[in-house]
């Protein structure tokens, strides 16, 4: 028997409070008894996206809400600002364009964050500009963008709509202290679930530009969604269960404490990159890096594809590849969600076996021993 350590950066781990919420009962989505849950679920997205409005359950992926965004809050052929660096920028930017926007397309190099001053120069240049759309956490680059100090210079600009599908729940990312306009994420990363919900909360000026914007919308139209939520029941059938398990995954972070749950993300961060650093790794964020997932360089000629099959197949140890550019040259160890200490030892513990089968010169505990000396922050 091999057992089977999820350690990539969604879907993530579940835990079984979470799993014995939704194997509860199936009841029907138009009664009191699932608009008192809803009702709970509502409040609780509401302190973690750090806002007053509602922050609304979608049915879909991250990507379905980062789709909302957009169709609810622009007008054919306005302009927006995309900030791309990575996978997810560029989801950002075909989206707008699926959508007919005009796009300034922002490159940034992967594995690196946007300078603040750079956007600012756009903001300058385009003053025509409607839209800022960054990711918080860049989750194929393990980046962390400035989003705190870009929302600074769009606070009486243009709205800023933020991904932050890996960085809600893992770091303090909040709508109305920063000034972000738009915030979504999903619900198999830091708020351990399965995949299937997306959530996405608006700031007062946000549902203003719901009111005039001209873009086509349907099944994802915030502002039905929002009168039906607000009533206690989704404007179409939501995923019961997954609420279910919402509602028990909600209640477990409230019990740590956001600031625990933000601490410890941050302790296992630190604790992966120590220890790829003391086996001789690079990193590929060294920078900016997410508490979310930590992107590791491999040793020149390794082949990522082949390591991440045997760590898989071989040790039970699922990582995540690098993607585009990055594939086979990276991997990414994600430390999010329902995850501890124990499942960053048990990172680097396989990741120096399987190291050391392909080759490399590994001395056995250099990288646990530099996990180690952080992990025990735990016990402090």
């Amino acid at each position: 028997m091999i057992k089977q350590y999820l350690l990539a950066p969604g879907p993530t781990p579940i835990p079984n409070e979470v799993l014995r919420a939704m194997a509860d009962t199936m009841i029907h989505h138009r009664t009191p008894q699932f608009s008192k849950i809803l009702a709970e679920v509502r409040e609780g997205l509401k302190a973690l996206f750090g806002t007053k409005n509602d922050v609304l359950v979608l049915v879909s992926s991250g990507t379905g809400a980062m789709e909302a965004a957009v169709s609810n809050l622009f007008s054919p052929n306005e302009k927006v600002l995309v900030i791309n660096g990575g996978k997810f920028g560029e989801r950002w930017l075909q989206i707008c364009q699926a959508f007919g926007l005009e796009t300034i397309d922002l490159k940034v190099e992967w594995g690196k964050a946007v300078k603040v001053e750079t956007v600012k120069k756009h903001l300058q240049a385009n003053p025509d500009i409607k839209g800022v759309l960054v990711q918080a956490s860049e989750t194929s680059t393990t980046a962390l963008h400035p989003v705190r100090e870009i929302a600074q210079i769009t606070r009486t600009g243009p709205l800023l709509l933020v991904d932050g599908v890996t960085a809600v729940g893992v770091l303090p990312v909040p709508m109305e202290e920063w000034g972000i306009d738009v915030l979504v994420t999903g619900s198999q990363k830091a708020l351990m679930l399965p995949p299937g919900l997306g959530f996405i909360g608006l700031s007062d000026r946000a549902w203003a530009m719901t009111e005039r914007a001209k873009l086509p919308r349907f099944y994802f139209d915030l502002r039905l969604e929002r009168k039906s939520q607000q009533k206690g029941a989704a404007a179409f059938t939501p995923a019961v269960s997954l609420i279910f398990g919402l509602r028990a995954s909600l209640k477990m972070m409230q019990e740590e404490g956001l600031d625990r749950v933000y601490a410890r993300h941050d302790r296992m961060a630190r604790a992966t990159r120590a220890a790829a650093t003391a086996l001789g790794l690079g990193l590929l964020a060294a920078d900016n890096p997410s508490p979310a997932a930590t992107g590791v360089l491999l040793p020149d000629g390794m082949d990522g594809d082949r390591l991440l099959d045997y760590l898989r197949d071989q040790m039970g140890i699922t990582f995540a590849e690098g993607q585009d550019q990055l594939r086979g040259r990276i991997i990414r160890i994600a430390h999010v969600g329902y995850m501890g200490a124990f499942d960053v030892v048990v990172a680097v513990s396989g990741l120096e076996m399987a190291l050391k089968k392909f080759g490399f010169p590994v001395k056995f505990g250099q990288g646990v021993a530099a996990a180690q000396e952080i992990l025990i922050e735990t016990l402090e």
